[in-house]
C-alpha cells in the first residue's frame, strides 16, 4: 500500500477530526456566505520600495502566511474598518 504524504496543513486537519462538531443549516449558510465574501476576483499591481516589502515578507513568515496572502488580509482589515 502506498502511503500518501500530506502537506502541514492536511496532517493538522487529520489529527483535529473528532473536535469538529455539525453546524445547523443556519449557521452553515453563515459560513458559505462568508467565504463566498472571502473569494479572491481581482488582481491589484502595486510598487512599493523594498525595505517595506521586506519588512512585510519578514512579518508574514512570523506568522507562517504567504506574503501576497498576509497584504491581502492587511488590505481586507482596513476595507471591513
Amino acid at each position: 500500500m502506498r502511503k500518501i504524504k500530506l502537506n502541514k496543513q492536511e496532517r493538522w486537519i487529520e489529527d483535529h477530526l473528532g473536535e469538529f462538531v455539525p453546524v445547523g443549516k443556519e449557521e452553515y449558510k453563515e459560513i458559505v456566505e462568508s467565504l463566498e465574501r472571502r473569494k479572491k476576483d481581482a488582481v491589484l499591481n502595486i510598487r512599493l520600495n523594498s525595505y517595506d516589502l521586506e519588512t512585510i515578507k519578514q512579518k508574514a513568515r512570523k506568522l507562517g502566511l504567504k506574503y501576497q496572502s498576509f497584504i491581502s488580509e492587511v488590505l481586507h482589515h482596513v476595507a471591513e474598518a
